[in-house]
């Protein structure tokens, strides 16, 4: 009776406020059966029972990780902790629906568990192609055709298409960069207008001696860098006197490098961004230069006797030589980086041929013979228990190829060097022959690549004619099985082209260094890197990867780097050294793809690429 007095005590209270309230939806756990309807219909009975507490707790969301990384979830229906009643499962058509995500319209809880759904729940084992990730998976993540083909030429992008602000300010006069600062005679130029000049110079190489006299500079004369050098070396002297060398300091973005050899101070001044390292590797090839003129006793005597002496005497003529060497470091020389020789391509029976044309006509006064195209290697005799080093030979093709003072001899030359890591005391003698040269005619100095030279080097400083008779033999012995064809036409050919190593890879350019035969092997600059800006940029790039995983104390194998405006890769092992450039948008799966080719072809062609053991007698 009291149930009933509450509830008609409850619906008259309804009745005098308005109209009654609607009723609450029925719960799925709770099935209508025909035992159970007339106790459906008694209100007391729905409001004795809380209904916000169980929407939320009659619902348990779970997440699952699968095996491919991916993260799902789903719901699972607990049990009723309510006191007093038993739930039965759900047999409706609209939990089943519900279950399966399809949710009638109307449906709260329906709604509640398509909410709590995401999308990655309905198909968990799909995944986005590559490395991009998405929130939604199936057709939406599927690329286009567009969409391919939008990926495939932004790979093929070349390097340095977009130039960064700081780099295009650097070297924006770098074809400035070897014009010759006028000098005192000349009347439209202020001294303050050629101290301008100079300091614009991006690179800067200076050779004093320990009294502070001048020797060499590459850009100025003495009466312009004469304070320059002063200063340089009080600073020197100062941390000597105090028992710790100066090796370097940076001023702003300019690094500067000291080398001392003996009574010589060697600096240089750079602000391309090479490392300490490379920068004295180019000092220590200047300082061979000038052991090649003058051998090391004579230039330790001349300093013993008199420590002020004036050395720009004894190298008086020889300032080309090391000017062009110190150009051929400023433009970026990969055989300086990589302390190896260049050979030029040729067929392995043809070198064959042409180191026993050498053999068979070999003077006994010989002690090594070269054949020289362009400043690649062709063909190399020597003694057995002897060997040239890279640096030297650098030494040799710089005087014939780079520096104009001997090419413009033509036909024969007969010249008295040291070679300094073959024996820095004393002198040995080269026949130099430029092949078909007219002595009388003007030679072609802009074709360099296409000059073939006959080298032989001997200790006996009488034996010219010998190496005459040699060279005439020579000539005639290739002319008449034709490899001298051969060889001239390797040289017109040039470096293979990317597109003939490595077709269909992203690729621009690489260097390649076989580490056991020292020497080394690069594609054609043109027709991306040979201007002389874009050829300073990519030399800049390998020298950056040179210099970091070369560095001390680390014990990098692979090297990958992505820039804006260039990806590029470095790969080293006991075998070989490799460096390659791509474009900015090429991606590491491309640049793994494009350099195993590359590999590959340089080992298949390894016999023709380079020289190995050459002519031995």
């Amino acid at each position: 009776m009291a149930s009933e007095n509450a509830g008609s005590s409850s619906g008259a209270s309804a009745s005098e406020g308005g109209e009654p309230p609607p009723p609450l939806p029925p719960r799925p756990s709770q099935a209508l059966t025909s035992s159970s309807a007339a106790a459906v219909t008694e209100r007391p009975q729905l409001q004795s029972k809380p209904t916000t507490t169980t929407a939320v707790s009659s619902m348990n969301i779970q997440t699952l990780s699968f095996p491919d990384g991916s993260r799902g979830t789903f719901s699972t229906a607990t049990e009723n902790n309510n006191v007093g009643s038993t739930e039965q499962p759900s047999t409706s058509a609209g939990s089943e629906m519900a279950n399966l995500g399809f949710n009638p319209i109307g449906n709260s809880i329906g709604n509640d568990i398509d909410e709590s759904m995401s999308v990655m729940s309905l198909a968990p084992t799909l995944r986005p192609p590559g490395d991009l990730e998405s929130l939604l998976v199936g057709d939406m993540s599927k690329k286009s055709a567009a969409w391919t083909l939008l990926r495939s030429q932004s790979a093929a992008v070349p390097p340095f298409e977009t130039i960064r602000a700081e780099e295009d300010t650097v070297l924006t006069d770098f074809a400035n960069e070897f014009e010759d600062i006028p000098d005192e005679s000349e009347k439209n130029w202020s001294d303050e207008d050629r101290l301008r000049m100079w300091k614009s110079k991006l690179k800067h190489f200076m050779i004093l001696s320990s009294a502070g006299k001048p020797i060499y500079s590459r850009h100025g004369d003495l009466s312009l860098i004469n304070s320059s050098m002063g200063v340089v070396q009080t600073i020197i002297s100062f941390y000597e006197g105090a028992k710790n060398p100066l090796l370097g300091f940076t001023a702003g973005n300019t690094r500067f490098v000291i080398v001392t050899e003996g009574p010589l101070y060697f600096v240089a001044i750079s602000r391309l961004g090479e490392s300490d390292s490379q920068l004295r590797a180019q000092l220590d090839a200047l300082y061979m230069q000038i052991l090649s003129t003058l051998t090391l006793p004579t230039l330790t005597n001349i300093f013993a006797n008199r420590p002020s002496t004036d050395l720009r005497k004894p190298l008086q003529g020889t300032e080309s030589l090391l000017s062009s060497l110190a150009d051929s470091f400023t433009r970026g020389s990969p055989s300086m980086l990589l302390g190896a020789l260049e050979c030029l391509r040729l067929r392995k029976s043809h070198r064959h041929a042409i180191n026993n044309a050498f053999l068979r006509t070999r003077t006994e006064k010989l002690l090594y013979g070269l054949i020289v195209a362009g400043g690649r290697l062709v063909s190399v005799i020597r003694p057995r228990r002897h060997s040239l080093h890279p640096s030297d030979l650098q030494l040799i093709f710089n005087m014939l190829f780079e520096s104009g003072s001997v090419k413009a001899g033509g036909g024969e030359n007969w010249i008295p060097l040291c070679l300094p890591a073959f024996n820095n005391r004393g002198y040995l003698y080269m026949y130099v022959s430029f092949l078909d040269v007219d002595p009388e005619s003007e030679r072609d100095m802009s074709a360099t690549d296409e000059e073939i030279a006959i080298i032989l080097i001997s200790p006996d400083k009488e034996s010219f004619f010998d190496l005459q008779h040699m060279r005439d033999d020579v000539v005639a012995e290739l002319k008449k099985r034709g490899h001298l064809d051969i060889i001239k036409t390797a040289a017109q050919q040039g470096r293979p082209k990317m597109n003939e190593i490595a077709p269909g890879t992203h690729v621009s350019h690489f260097l390649f260094k076989s580490r056991a035969n020292v020497q080394f092997c690069i594609p054609s600059f043109s027709p991306s890197f040979d201007s002389l800006i874009s050829h300073r940029r990519l030399m800049s790039l390998y020298h950056n990867l040179h210099s970091t995983i070369h560095a001390k104390h680390t014990h990098l194998k692979v090297l990958h780097c992505v820039g804006e405006d260039s990806t590029s890769l470095a790969w080293i092992t006991p075998i070989f050294e490799f460096y390659c450039v791509a474009g900015p948008n090429a991606s590491r799966a491309l640049m793994t793809q494009g350099a195993n080719k590359i590999i590959q072809w340089a080992k298949r062609e390894e016999e023709r690429l380079f020289i190995i053991g050459g002519g031995v007698f």
